[in-house]
């Protein structure tokens, strides 16, 4: 593709050059989910092989993309994004923030969703999708009694990247919420992330003695949530989601609130296959959040237990 002359110095051009293509952003979109192969590819995006491929090639001349082996007979090849690929995700993410707003939605600034959206009926499609192999984020965790049991950072390394889902839990309660320490004015639902943590710390002897982990994630930075996690000694891992990997391997909803895109409050139990079981979203009653995610995490756990809430 050709650009005229005056936009040979616009960062805006470049970047259309990538994502001006309607199939580029979808396969990217797919790759960030986890979608890393060839027929995978074609199966989610619905793409015919031949256009598939030479969008597939664009990419990875663009540096964006870049092809691993996985098999060599017959070659086969994986596509996953380069540093300058993972530097899409935020751009991705705001997308989906756009659409879900304006599109999608009324233009309405809100941190929670309507049952009839697009946004609810996404995060409620989530039971039975596996996370991406190797998804890690950078976890900082508090010096509370207990978390010398867990994976978590030591105190002389607050901060390592860790794994979203637990390795050695039969189940992990991942929740997601906008942030702490913030004032959030009039947007609706964004505020209580401090007392989402609290409950979430008061009741980690209950999660413990089920065996169910649980790691809280947002879009603060890490010094921002080490920083709470100690002032509050939280026992379970804090995961900063800055870059957006873990929202958009998810699409996840997001709001921008406070200069910055914010998870909106969401809450995942994912089996020790990293395959998503159970959602709750909206979360409106804390209380009955921390309790109900602790119910259904057990009962994964241990699942000759009878649900009788379905």
């Amino acid at each position: 593709m050709r650009m005229h002359n005056a936009d040979e110095t616009c960062g805006v051009a470049r970047a259309a050059l990538v994502l001006g293509d309607w199939w580029n952003v979808l396969v990217l979109r797919e790759v960030a989910r986890g979608h890393v192969r060839f027929d995978a590819l074609a199966a989610e995006i619905g793409l015919s092989r031949k256009v598939l491929t030479e969008r597939l090639g664009g990419l990875v001349a663009q540096g964006v993309l870049r092809r691993a082996l996985y098999q060599r007979r017959p070659v086969r090849y994986e596509y996953l994004l380069t540093d300058a690929g993972t530097a899409l995700l935020p751009v991705l993410v705001a997308m989906q923030d756009w659409g879900d707003r304006w599109a999608l939605g009324d233009g309405t600034l809100t941190a929670t969703a309507d049952a009839d959206g697009a946004e609810h009926a996404r995060v409620h499609a989530l039971p039975g999708t596996r996370l991406p192999d190797g998804l890690e984020l950078p976890a900082t965790v508090g010096t509370a009694p207990g978390a010398e049991d867990t994976d978590l950072p030591r105190a002389e390394f607050p901060h390592a990247d860790l794994p979203v889902v637990s390795p050695r839990a039969p189940a992990t309660v991942l929740f997601a919420y906008p942030g702490t320490g913030v004032e959030w004015g009039p947007i609706p639902g964004a505020a209580g992330c401090t007392l989402e943590n609290r409950l979430f710390r008061d009741a980690w002897p209950d999660f413990r003695r089920a065996g169910v982990d649980v790691r809280g994630v947002s879009t603060q930075l890490p010094y921002e949530q080490q920083e709470f996690a100690r002032a509050e000694r939280l026992p379970y891992p804090l995961l900063s989601d800055a870059a957006h990997r873990l929202a958009a391997a998810l699409r996840l909803p997001v709001f921008r609130g406070a200069g910055r895109l914010r998870h909106k409050r969401l809450i995942l139990v994912v089996d020790a296959e990293r395959t998503v079981r159970h959602t709750l979203f909206p979360v409106t009653d804390l209380p009955y959040a921390v309790e109900e995610s602790l119910r259904l995490a057990t009962a994964l756990r241990n699942p000759v237990a009878r649900d009788d809430r379905g």
